[in-house]
């Protein structure tokens, strides 16, 4: 029997030797060097291609020139065409005021025009009749001339006459007299002449030089109808923009009053983004260079492409409501962060329209000069 176990033994094959916890302990070190290597090897590639070239932040929200709708004059609401987040075009009718007054002014303006119109008209033929008058006086002068030349001649015979006593002293004074009388006639007749022509003068001062259509009174009065019927087109108040409707507050029967917003139109395609980066980061940071942004609507599958626009002139701890002393005796210093203006790519925008005051963030190339 002893024999026969022997025998199996010997035909069962060799046991495998057990690796000592040294030999093991040597071989985890050595692969976690060579991944401590390739980790070291990787940050170097991505540290040659990609570290210093941008610099990024989340700190940076979406903003946009947004359009206050005011009244241009004032007047009762009678229709409110348009909802709350409403897309609209610009021109596109938002709200209507009664006209009622407004039509009256036109009204009235127009018939002013017409008076005035008419007027200028009478000045053209008033300038006819003077003119006429004008003629008039010129035969009185005439007239007057022949009468006083027959008077002169009359006296000169009588006087020739007096001394051979062939003349009475009565019919003498007669003729003086008539030939007095003959002066006076021609200088009312020249009187009457200057008169009639500083008349037409003054006619003529308000029609000479300008056709009907280009006279100062006509001209005013047009003046006051096209602004008549501007307010009574402003009784139609519409879009200025593209964009959403917003913070509306605005109902039917509401008295408008000038100046005073109805609602607000948000851009959606026109949008621009103001990044606040640290002051350390904007050493390379320039007019132009390109901007990839992300937004948390849509996550990080959706780029945004833009461009920086402009850096501005102070930080936002400069800018606010009550600035930090810093000249006081317990000063700590902080980071300050300074806003970068983005202009987005209006492709990007009509693609996925953003809104005023989402999150986004940004990196920009600042290895690129432009």
């Amino acid at each position: 029997m002893s024999d026969t176990a022997t025998l199996t033994r010997a035909a069962a094959p060799a046991a495998k030797p057990v690796a000592s916890p040294r030999a093991t302990r040597k071989r985890l070190l050595t692969w976690l060097g060579l991944a401590v290597a390739a980790a070291a090897l990787a940050y170097g590639a991505w540290w040659l291609a990609f570290a210093g070239k941008t610099v990024e932040t989340d700190n940076a929200y979406v903003g946009a020139d947004t359009a206050q709708v005011t009244p241009l004059v004032a007047g009762p609401v009678a229709k409110v065409l348009v909802n709350e987040t409403q897309i609209v075009r610009a021109g596109q009718p938002l709200v209507v005021l009664d006209d009622a007054d407004t039509r009256i002014l036109v009204d009235q303006a127009r018939a002013a025009l017409g008076q005035a119109e008419r007027k200028v008209r009478g000045y053209e033929a008033n300038d006819a009749a003077l003119a006429g008058q004008l003629g008039a006086r010129d035969a009185d002068i005439a007239r007057a001339k022949s009468d006083l030349d027959r008077t002169r001649t009359d006296l000169d015979r009588r006087q020739a006459l007096s001394a051979s006593g062939a003349v009475s002293g009565d019919e003498l004074t007669a003729a003086k007299n008539a030939f007095a009388s003959a002066q006076a006639a021609l200088a009312q007749a020249q009187a009457g002449r200057r008169a009639a022509e500083g008349d037409r003068q003054a006619n003529s001062v308000l029609i000479s030089g300008v056709s009907l259509e280009n006279n100062p009174e006509v001209a005013a009065a047009r003046a006051r109808l096209a602004a008549a019927e501007l307010a009574l087109s402003r009784t139609v108040i519409k879009a200025p923009i593209d964009g959403v409707i917003s913070k509306k507050q605005v109902q039917v029967g509401q008295q408008a009053q000038i100046g005073v917003p109805l609602m607000a139109v948000v851009p959606t395609t026109d949008a621009y983004v103001d990044a606040n980066f640290k002051e350390v980061q904007l050493k390379k940071v320039r007019i132009g260079q390109p901007v990839e942004l992300t937004s948390d609507l849509y996550g990080g599958g959706v780029k945004f492409h833009g461009r920086v626009t402009g850096l501005s002139g102070g930080t936002g701890s400069a800018f606010s409501l009550i600035p930090a002393q810093n000249a006081s005796g317990n000063w700590i210093k902080v980071v300050q962060r300074l806003p970068v203006r983005i202009r987005l790519d209006p492709r990007d925008l009509a693609a996925h329209p953003l809104r005023i005051g989402l999150s986004m963030k940004a990196a920009i190339d600042v290895a690129s000069a432009r």
